[in-house]
């Protein structure tokens, strides 16, 4: 019988080894037809889409997936997290008054509350946010939220801008995954408040809630388009990464969040 139990035991982990690796992997597609939709802008990049009800991925330039990039403020979905839990930030509704210097986007140069200054982009509500978390309780929350690399070298409030936090497109859709299904390591509120304002377009037939950002990372443009389409109960989570050395390509901005319409578009997600 012991000889019998012994076998047994040698022959478990092989087992387990055998049901491993013949595990169904993610389906994935690489989509190289979707490079027209950065042309029309004249960027480069990449995107990804995860479908969480089929497990399942579309790429485009699948390279860079594992690339980190400055998050710029698509950061703001987790430092608005991070102000609420901490209780730096009450709700959605708490204001910070505008310090009156003149910045170049005229929406900046008022007072903000959370929700305008998510939907603004105003880098100095969320600067002011961070610099009232502080260094050491800002990197506690990083940590245990394992955001992107971590790194909040490069101050306080600057670290997500000029900083030395990255993040990948698969973190980012990880990060979301993770909002989404209740299982990041906040309250359940702070989560429901920044869920709620991270609603970019509301329809009768979908939702997307997703965040921009824009940063310069070695003298080149990084842009973003991050977030998840919500339509007949299914989950599609998104992240669009875009480069261009070019300064002056007016079209940069627009291409953030005009390439993931038209490819949400072009897979018949959504139709408008």
């Amino acid at each position: 019988m012991k000889s019998t139990f012994n076998s047994v035991k040698r022959v478990l982990p092989v087992l387990f080894l055998l049901i491993v690796s013949c595990a169904p992997a993610h389906k994935t597609e690489t989509r190289e037809d979707l490079k027209r939709f950065y042309d029309n802008y004249n960027v480069d990049g990449s995107f990804v889409l995860y479908d969480a009800d089929r497990d399942s991925y579309v790429f485009y330039n699948p390279v860079q997936f594992k690339q980190q990039f400055t998050p710029a403020s698509t950061f703001k979905i987790c430092n608005s997290l991070i102000g609420l839990e901490t209780g730096v930030i009450r709700d959605e509704n708490f204001v910070i008054p505008w310090d009156s210097v003149m910045r170049r986007i005229p929406a900046w140069n008022l007072d903000q509350n959370l929700q305008s200054a998510f939907r603004n982009s105003a880098v100095w509500y969320y600067q002011e946010l961070a610099r009232r978390v502080g260094g050491e309780r800002m990197k506690y929350w990083l940590d245990k939220a394992n955001y992107g690399n971590m790194d909040t070298t490069g101050g306080i409030d600057q670290f997500w801008l000029t900083g030395g936090l990255r993040i990948s497109p698969q973190q980012q859709v990880d990060f979301l995954r993770r909002l989404h299904d209740n299982t990041l390591p906040f309250s359940q509120r702070s989560m429901d408040i920044t869920r709620k304002i991270m609603i970019a377009d509301d329809t009768t037939g979908y939702i997307i809630r997703a965040k921009s950002g824009w940063g310069v990372e070695n003298n080149v443009n990084i842009g973003w388009y991050v977030g998840y389409l919500e339509k007949n109960g299914k989950v599609y989570y998104f992240a669009n990464c875009i480069q261009d050395p070019d300064s002056t390509n007016n079209d940069f901005a627009k291409a953030r969040i005009a390439i993931v319409y038209d490819i949400l578009k072009e897979m018949k997600l959504i139709s408008r």
